[in-house]
């Protein structure tokens, strides 16, 4: 872990006669964030936050971990100075590794949180729609006088094996996927290779999948799906299957508690808030011909019988035989308890 220049106490002007208390920020800064290869160390930018009229400039906190393993101690860390603000320079996967650590830190009462968007994706702030480019001293200006947007994201918890060792820790995102989502992304990295990077590659990254699953055999991989058991809500209630193909298999799983999603999809038919729900049963070529409709929001009555299903439910269980993503990076196949998020605060302008 390198913490750079840990503080940045500015002036102080004077508010209504007394010196107002100036917040106190944490940054998370990944340098290995695409866009973050090419841009000065955010320790610069910090130390020219200007004083905003009204307002005070921050007493900053700078850590730029070198790995997943930095990630609890430096939290622990800005807990114990009382950060006001958590500020995640990164892409989805680092804002993803930074709430993961955070969970057993901060618990269900976090501090107001904010993102610089600096990674390949960056879904998330799709959903917050802040500024593409936004910097560091427009975050804190935001802090005084902007917006919250209130969301919470996905837990995913691990369940032991019948008399196993005991589960890994949960994990906390805000886009889970599994089947042909996960052969997406890998297809996904390919396009950030050639240069497509947020809505373009998600675009780039769907046409390709639905042509090969289209016009592939059955042994496509974008065709095969993955096994899967999904129960719904407290009662465990199965998640209708239409007949079609294996009923032990589905083709894709996407789960997300964002209001809006990349390229104003909309995945999640009736369902417009909380953690949603859409599957896919099989390949079928007559559904994939709809997929763009369906996208759009649009799925006439027989959809569902012909094995799309979507729901909303508070909780769920999820047992795959194959890995899954969430935010960008795969993660083992298991069965695993899967909740909101405790509700997060993030900073828009």
């Amino acid at each position: 872990m390198t913490l750079a220049h840990p503080h940045f106490p500015l002036p102080q002007p004077e508010w209504d006669g007394e010196a107002r208390p100036a917040p106190v920020v944490g940054v998370i800064y990944n340098r290995h964030s695409h866009h973050n290869l090419q841009r000065r160390h955010p320790a610069e930018a910090a130390a020219e936050l200007p004083v905003q009229q009204g307002g005070n400039p921050a007493n900053v906190i700078i850590a730029e971990p070198a790995g997943h393993g930095d990630l609890p101690g430096i939290l622990a860390d800005f807990k114990h100075r009382g950060i006001e603000l958590l500020v995640m320079n990164g892409g989805d996967g680092t804002v993803r590794d930074v709430l993961t650590s955070g969970l057993p830190v901060w618990g269900d009462d976090w501090p107001a949180l904010a993102v610089l968007p600096r990674g390949k994706t960056n879904a998330l702030n799709v959903d917050l729609g802040a500024p593409a480019d936004w910097a560091l001293a427009g975050v804190v200006a935001a802090f005084e006088h902007g917006r919250r947007v209130h969301r919470r994201g996905i837990v995913m918890t691990p369940l032991p094996a019948d008399g196993g060792e005991q589960a890994p820790a949960p994990m906390m995102g805000f886009i889970l996927g599994a089947g042909a989502f996960k052969t997406g992304i890998k297809a996904g990295q390919d396009a950030h290779r050639l240069g497509a990077f947020n809505s373009l590659a998600v675009a780039v990254t769907a046409a390709w999948g639905v042509a090969q699953a289209l016009l592939g055999s059955a042994r496509n991989r974008w065709r095969r799906g993955t096994g899967m058991e999904l129960l719904l809500g407290p009662g465990r209630k199965p998640m209708p299957h239409s007949g079609f193909g294996d009923p032990a298999r589905r083709w894709i799983l996407i789960a997300s508690t964002l209001g809006r999603l990349p390229l104003g999809m909309k995945l999640f038919g009736p369902h417009q808030e909380g953690l949603r729900i859409a599957v896919m049963d099989t390949a079928r070529r007559r559904l994939l011909a709809m997929l763009p409709a369906v996208v759009a929001g649009r799925s006439p009555d027989w959809v569902t019988r012909a094995g799309v299903h979507f729901a909303k439910a508070d909780e769920f269980e999820l047992t795959l035989d194959d890995g899954f993503i969430l935010d960008g990076e795969i993660f083992p196949a298991g069965r695993y308890h899967v909740t909101e998020g405790p509700e997060l605060r993030f900073v828009v302008p």
